[in-house]
């Protein structure tokens, strides 16, 4: 009996097979752990595929050796694809909504800022800053929304809004640093927000904002 350490996603399964076993008997036992038909397994070993038929021991498997567990894409497909139907969009559509309900208001307070501004108002700068970690939120929340088809797009539409509001409060807070001499150690507010994938997040909560050397603004679009 040979114990093996076989790795799927985010999981790690230990095995404990004879030697003699063929990968297609892997395939069978793991198939109880993992909820996945041995069909749709792909087991790599050494970076190289086995076929169902070879034995674990001619292919150079001992124990405590580890294999790699990988989903059939084209299952993975249909999975995705089952999710989609059974999702409910009206549900997609009220927390895109909810979100955009906010980000109305924030755009209110965006809006009293540019008139202050070109007013020649002088602003302090937390006004900036705190307005901005607020529009971040609203990104976040938008990034847990699980949402596709039109859903996804109205989703799509209001990321591009909240950045264009981040973009504009930037460009006024270097309006608004110009006629006094201390802004040359103002920092710029910037963020960097990654591409949506699957649909799914991958953002963290955005850090307090602190008194920095400028940073540039890297803004990628969500998909």
């Amino acid at each position: 009996m040979i114990k093996i350490k076989v790795s799927h996603d985010s999981y790690h399964h230990d095995v404990t097979v004879p030697s003699q076993s063929t990968f297609g008997d892997l395939k069978r036992i793991l198939a109880s752990k993992t909820g996945l038909e041995p069909m749709v397994q792909r087991l790599l070993f050494r970076g190289k595929e086995k076929d169902d038929d070879e034995c674990l021991h001619i292919a150079g498997v001992e124990d405590t050796s580890k294999i790699i567990l990988l989903e059939d894409p084209a299952s993975k497909e249909r999975k995705f694809e089952e999710m989609r139907k059974h999702q409910d969009p009206d549900k997609a559509y009220e927390a895109v909504a909810n979100v955009r309900a906010e980000v109305d208001k924030l755009s209110d307070k965006v809006v009293d800022l540019e008139k202050a501004v070109q007013s020649g108002n002088d602003i302090a700068e937390k006004e900036f800053v705190v307005l901005t970690e607020l529009l971040m939120i609203q990104l976040l929340k938008l990034d847990s929304i699980e949402a596709y088809g039109k859903a996804r797009e109205q989703r799509r539409i209001e990321v591009h809004r909240v950045q264009s509001f981040v973009d504009k409060l930037d460009n006024l807070k270097a309006r608004n640093c110009i006629p006094f001499s201390n802004c040359g150690n103002a920092s710029f507010v910037t963020a960097k927000w990654e591409t949506f994938h699957s649909g799914f997040g991958s953002l963290t909560a955005p850090k307090p904002f602190h008194h920095s050397p400028k940073v540039f603004e890297d803004w990628e679009s969500f998909d």
